[in-house]
């Protein structure tokens, strides 16, 4: 175990990002590879946008409840700021801060920083989110990792909303959202696109 902890100590100045659909266990790689740098005995720093209060207005917590203490700011640059000093940064829910954040890694990963980032690759239509696909494009490593689809058993491809809100951004859980592969997403998206169709048509005729 100490073998493979010393390795963590010699891991600067890098960006790793790990991306999904939800559901997938990407909170939960983060908080473990987070871990293993502080029982490396590393510096590190944990950061989550803070509007994101689901499970804690502090912690950054996994869906299986797992959990590590996190600081929550309002936008990317701050995270850029309160870096210094640290030898390991994670960012948790990235999709949900500015576009600056690519920036912010950059400059961080250029100053020995290790940096890991987790958060979602595409919202609720199967489109690329945030700053997300960016951050994959200069990453030294990019994990995707998958749920399990829960109409046919595939690997998940994406995150399917259960509830009509045209916003791209709604915090929710397994009661707002559901992992489905690219062909069951495809079918949910038609389904969504015809009942769209007919409450518009219910509200055009509507007294």
């Amino acid at each position: 175990m100490m073998e493979n902890l010393t390795g963590e100590a010699h891991r600067p100045g890098r960006i790793e990002v790990v991306c999904g659909s939800m559901f997938s266990g990407k909170t939960e790689e983060l908080i473990r590879r987070l871990k293993r740098a502080q029982f490396a005995r590393q510096n590190v720093e944990i950061f989550k946008p803070a509007l994101d209060t689901r499970y804690s207005e502090i912690n950054v917590v996994s869906h299986d409840n797992n959990a590590i203490h996190s600081t929550p700011v309002d936008n990317a640059e701050t995270i850029l700021r309160l870096s210094a000093g640290h030898e390991v940064v994670g960012i948790d829910e990235a999709q949900f801060l500015d576009d600056k954040l690519v920036e912010v890694c950059n400059a961080m990963a250029n100053k020995g920083i290790r940096v890991i980032v987790a958060g979602l690759d595409m919202d609720y239509l199967g489109v690329p989110f945030g700053p997300i696909p960016a951050l994959c494009a200069v990453a030294d490593e990019v994990t995707k990792v998958h749920a399990i689809c829960v109409k046919c058993g595939a690997l998940a491809y994406a995150s399917h909303r259960l509830v009509h809100n045209d916003a791209q951004v709604m915090l929710g859980e397994k009661m707002e959202y559901e992992p489905l592969c690219r062909s069951c997403f495809q079918k949910a998206l038609e389904e969504d696109r015809r009942n769209a169709q007919s409450r518009s048509l219910f509200e055009h005729v509507a007294p």
